[in-house]
């Protein structure tokens, strides 16, 4: 076994972490207590390179392998869960799509513009009425005269409604018959006659990110918008969230990273009983706890993205780290404000918008109920 990044990958994680550094770190606390969504900063991503990590040239991409785009995610997470928000969002759920199963004219029409940090792109799956019920979808479309006419809503769409997102892919139902429905995604644009996106205001966290509601009133596309085949939906809707739970998985990871940093960062400077409160030995042993269990968290992800970078079957392994991930985000970030103690509560100390941050990270892409239940289904319950 081999543990070691290659020399690329080790060049992303300083890049990246440079950048959040110098370029969000400065105004990550402005961004949140505003609840504004950055174009300049996602423009700069773009600069760097970080969309379309893992796409193929010819389309835009960088040709990166997946632990590559992962340790991305990972990097902006420990500094700012907002931004890695969208990154991961428009890679894995934006992206991700049209590549896997777009024509290859859709491909050679989305995917490079796509991958400048100019435009954004949404996945609509979620519903009032489809949450981890999928199949609870009522978004219908139906196919006329070379049109898909399309009826109903999402909400809780990261990338939806930004300036700059100019479309998502949609699961709509297109055929019901005694009971059964048949999904099929489609694309819409942005301008697009009868399609309305409103952005979410008054969030918890990622306060920085967008998140969107889209409606859909007797809203027209071409035909030729079907992504994959018609009654296709679910399988891209599961291929996607699969993919989809390797970056969720990093921003847990990130940001445990970064609540750690700061929690062993205050530890040394806080003094109480006339020596810094590290050398007490109950904050030493947090502190232990929290390097140990974000080394586990790194290992399980890292697996998982070798096994998917060498075409082996991935997609247990990804729910495994969504959930160990999330959790021990929850975890870590709990720990790091208990150090901080009381100014670990106020808005001043970062530590106060990780706590909010991560707790996201239980329900987005699959909560952690329904990863454990994707796991017992894999290892035969």
């Amino acid at each position: 076994m081999n543990f070691s990044l290659s020399e690329e990958q080790t060049m992303i994680r300083k890049a990246v972490r440079d950048f959040a550094e110098s370029e969000i770190k400065p105004i990550a606390q402005e961004l949140d207590e505003k609840a504004e969504f950055s174009i300049d900063l996602t423009k700069k991503m773009g600069e760097l390179g970080l969309f379309g990590m893992y796409l193929p040239e010819k389309y835009g991409g960088q040709g990166m392998d997946t632990l590559s785009y992962i340790i991305a995610v990972e990097e902006l997470a420990r500094v700012d869960s907002s931004q890695a928000a969208t990154l991961a969002a428009h890679n894995s759920l934006g992206l991700g799509p049209i590549y896997q199963f777009g024509t290859e004219e859709q491909k050679e029409k989305y995917l490079p513009p796509l991958c400048t940090g100019d435009s954004l792109w949404g996945f609509g799956l979620t519903e009032a009425t489809a949450g981890s019920d999928s199949r609870g979808t009522k978004t219908k479309a139906r196919l006329e005269n070379g049109q898909w006419i399309i009826n109903g809503s999402k909400i809780f769409i990261t990338n939806g409604s930004s300036d700059i997102s100019i479309g998502s892919t949609v699961q709509t139902v297109s055929d019901e018959e005694n009971g059964r429905k048949e999904f099929t995604c489609i694309i819409v644009d942005k301008g697009t006659p009868g399609f309305k996106q409103v952005a979410m205001h008054g969030k918890m966290m990622w306060r920085a990110s967008d998140t969107a509601e889209l409606y859909f009133d007797d809203c027209k596309v071409p035909e030729e918008n079907l992504l994959g085949k018609i009654g296709e939906g679910s399988k891209i809707m599961l291929s996607t969230l699969d993919n989809g739970r390797l970056s969720i998985a990093a921003m847990g990871l990130g940001l445990a990273q970064g609540a750690f940093e700061l929690a062993l960062n205050y530890s040394r400077e806080r003094k109480q009983f006339g020596q810094p409160i590290n050398k007490f030995q109950i904050n030493a042993f947090k502190l232990a706890d929290m390097a140990t269990k974000i080394e586990l968290a790194r290992n399980l992800l890292y697996k998982a993205c070798w096994l998917k970078d060498n075409h082996k079957a991935f997609a247990k392994e990804a729910a495994m780290s969504k959930l160990y991930c999330s959790e021990i985000a929850r975890e870590v970030a709990d720990e790091a404000l208990q150090i901080h103690g009381g100014y670990g509560l106020m808005k001043d100390y970062a530590i106060e918008r990780f706590y909010r941050d991560q707790r996201l990270l239980q329900i987005g892409e699959g909560t952690s109920e329904i990863q454990r239940i994707v796991i017992s289904r894999y290892i035969g319950c």
